[in-house]
């Protein structure tokens, strides 16, 4: 029972997630759709492990080569899915309030 409230609480708080990415894309106030690209990582982040799982045969116990790479490739989209924000905000892409500055990079 607990893998279900752990399943579900991760899927409410990615449709949180996704609603406040739309909102902020699609409010007037902003008028920018640049942050939409964000949703290509969240598409291709399980892909390289859904593969390896597939290609895998999981009958043997010790780590495999195949599912580490994998792993390194969804670790390196994750990553790239938080460092696109900060690319789009140093590029003065999105807008920024006073409160988050770049001046001081």
């Amino acid at each position: 029972m607990a893998g279900i409230k752990a399943l579900i609480s991760l899927s409410f708080g990615g449709a949180i997630g996704l609603m406040f990415l739309m909102l902020g894309c699609a409010l007037p106030v902003y008028d920018k759709y640049w942050p939409l690209f964000l949703l290509f990582f969240y598409i291709l982040s399980p892909i390289p492990y859904c593969i390896s799982r597939r290609v895998v045969d999981d009958t043997d116990s010790a780590s495999n080569a195949c599912k580490e790479l994998a792993i390194f490739l969804t670790t390196g989209i994750v990553i790239s899915a938080f460092g696109l924000p900060i690319v789009f905000a140093r590029a003065e892409v999105v807008i920024r309030s006073n409160l988050c500055s770049w001046r001081l990079c």
